[in-house]
């Protein structure tokens, strides 16, 4: 695949990035595509491969997976875009990825942690040049129809889809697909979910998320905005009238900060604080000037707790509202610069990363806003209710376990804090609106033997899939899993 010993004569080459200065004045994309032949020449790096890692999506030792969940067929597609065939490549990724706009965009590249040259040549740039196929595809006139001569096996039959986020989309499009009548069902005013609202403008163009919806809608995908199926009568609605329910609606249950004050004006849940930004930002219609969210970091010294993307989002986001200060607190010890021996290639490279946010808010402070090892304790009011800083410790990861260091205490002012320590599962009210049982030991769905089919008393048969079956996930792991069970309830009903 590619051009033979392209990897020996070109160097790894990824997107570039807009100047930092002038990304922070807006929300518009950061990432700045390579020229079409510059691609090319990265896609040919791909080697033929005796075994390619980077289509396997699965963990090696206890790291995070490695290689595509959705086992796209990455040196196939490689190979044709350095062809200049590049329908033929769109053609070929969708066998596998049904939307890989939005995986080109935000998924972390768990293929080319896995590619073979990432051992010591750098990997091939899969991620860009997934993202060039869309961009392609869509330059061209969009990906095409569903063909209405292949086997219907749902025809005749209606699946109501709860949520619109990365599992709910790839559950709608091969059911869909496969003939079913789909309904989605959103509790936001717009379809997305995660898409639209939880992940900044600057990272994914919500105009992308909306030419999705609107060609899913074109093949007859029904959307329902403002629907709210932990309502048990807007539930008993959707179970009326219809064959079987895919709940894909989250893990919305955000993990809070279990300390003195944290019930104080002013600290908030990070999905929350990125909602109201990105609900800002789109009305104002890409004027940065009449971006005025409802929670705002403008003037405010701003902590974030927890890392992950979530966190970075914020940092980004609150520099970009005109912080007056923003630190990152992380509850983990610092990784090291490079892969330690105790974590080899093919697993999952636990090394630190440098993000955006971290790059954006280093070039404004003049420091990297991280603390590691940093272990939240208390949150200080200020005299009206409201938090004024908060008070963490040190720990200390030496010995593979977090220690407590003495005298290790320390306050930083925070007028505004960004709780961004992850999910616990998704909503109970929604789990038990459709009379889902629930695991003994976490808030998730009990699932049947096929593994996406829920415990349920529903009059219909209730599936699950995404960050509602597995808890907070990667948008590339609950697109794989939204299709997964698509095809679990095809095999149900057909």
């Amino acid at each position: 695949m590619g051009k033979v010993g392209g990897f020996l004569e070109i160097d790894r080459c990824t997107h570039g990035e807009r100047p930092v200065e002038e990304r922070l004045g807006d929300y518009r994309p950061i990432a700045v595509p390579l020229p079409d032949e510059r691609q090319r020449l990265q896609a040919s790096r791909c080697m033929d491969c005796g075994v390619a890692f980077c289509q396997t999506g699965r963990p090696f030792g206890r790291a995070r997976v490695s290689g595509c969940p959705l086992h796209n067929l990455i040196p196939e597609w490689n190979d044709l875009v350095w062809r200049g065939l590049w329908g033929e490549a769109a053609a070929r990724m969708r066998v596998t990825n049904p939307m890989p706009e939005f995986t080109g965009r935000v998924c972390p590249a768990l293929c080319e942690a896995a590619c073979n040259l990432g051992r010591d040549r750098g990997a091939t740039a899969i991620k860009d040049d997934e993202l060039a196929i869309s961009d392609h595809e869509w330059a061209d006139g969009g990906p095409t129809a569903f063909d209405p001569g292949r086997p219907r096996p749902l025809a005749g039959r209606s699946v109501a889809v709860v949520g619109s986020g990365p599992a709910g989309l790839a559950a709608a499009w091969e059911l869909r697909r496969l003939g079913a009548d789909v309904t989605v069902h959103e509790r936001s005013d717009a379809p997305g979910g995660l898409l639209m609202y939880g992940i900044p403008t600057m990272k994914l163009d919500k105009a992308v998320v909306r030419r999705r919806v609107e060609w899913l809608a074109g093949q007859g995908v029904a959307f329902e905005t403002g629907s709210d199926a932990s309502d048990p009568a807007v539930a008993d609605g959707i179970v009326s009238s219809c064959d079987a329910v895919v709940l894909a609606c989250g893990a919305g249950a955000a993990r809070r900060l279990a300390v003195p004050g944290s019930d104080l004006d002013g600290v908030v849940m990070a999905v929350d604080y990125l909602t109201a930004s990105t609900g800002a930002v789109e009305a104002a219609d890409g004027d940065p000037a009449a971006v005025a969210p409802e929670i705002s970091a403008a003037g405010l010294d701003v902590v974030v707790v927890g890392g992950g993307d979530t966190g970075t989002d914020c940092v980004a986001t609150a520099l970009r509202q005109g912080a007056r200060s923003v630190r990152q607190l992380e509850f983990m010890a610092r990784p090291p610069e490079t892969r330690p021996a105790s974590n080899p290639w093919p697993e999952w490279p636990q090394e630190l990363k440098v993000d955006y946010g971290q790059v954006e808010a280093e070039a404004v402070e003049g420091v990297d806003p991280r603390t590691w090892g940093a272990d939240a304790q208390a949150l200080v009011d200020g005299g009206d209710g409201s938090v004024s800083a908060l008070r963490f410790r040190h720990l200390d990861w030496s010995g593979g376990t977090p220690v407590p260091v003495e005298g290790s205490e320390e306050e930083v002012p925070a007028q505004l804090v960004l709780i961004a320590m992850g999910f616990t599962g998704p909503v109970p009210a929604v789990l038990e609106a459709f009379s889902v049982e629930t695991c003994d030991d976490r808030p998730l769905p009990l699932v049947g033997e096929g593994g996406h089919g829920a415990v349920s008393g529903c009059a219909v048969p209730v599936f699950v899939a995404g960050d509602c079956r597995s808890g907070a996930s990667l948008v590339v792991s609950a697109m794989a899993d939204g299709l997964a069970c698509a095809r679990e309830v095809a095999s149900r009903l057909s």
